[in-house]
């Protein structure tokens, strides 16, 4: 099992993947959207805000407004953001869930 850290990098990964992408000038075509990633097996939960497509203030509790809300185990999310899961092969078999309007689904699912 993934722990805090991990998950936290993870997340900051995917940051920093999409801060390079809008430096290149190809930011990633996604809605400003307040973002909550659970995960149950730590009990915690990850929060940020995906702005100009770039995910900005990545930080550790629940919020309450967000606007999508992924769930996922630990060791899922790393596997996730390092590639070795895909996220329509998590999403299928129930390892993601994800809580968003049909449209923030299609436009967010290529940021994993």
């Amino acid at each position: 099992m993934a722990d805090r850290s991990q998950c936290l990098a993870a997340l900051q990964a995917i940051a920093t993947r999409l801060d390079v992408l809008a430096a290149q000038g190809r930011p990633p075509r996604a809605p400003d959207r307040r973002i909550v990633c659970r995960v149950p097996d730590l009990g915690t939960a990850f929060h940020g805000e995906l702005r100009d497509g770039c995910l900005r203030d990545l930080g550790e509790g629940p919020r309450d407004d967000a606007q999508i809300v992924l769930t996922v185990a630990s060791d899922d999310l790393v596997a996730l953001t390092e590639g070795r899961l895909s996220v329509l092969t998590a999403w299928r078999s129930g390892r993601l869930v994800v809580d968003a309007s049909v449209r923030d689904l299609l436009r967010v699912r290529s940021l994993l």
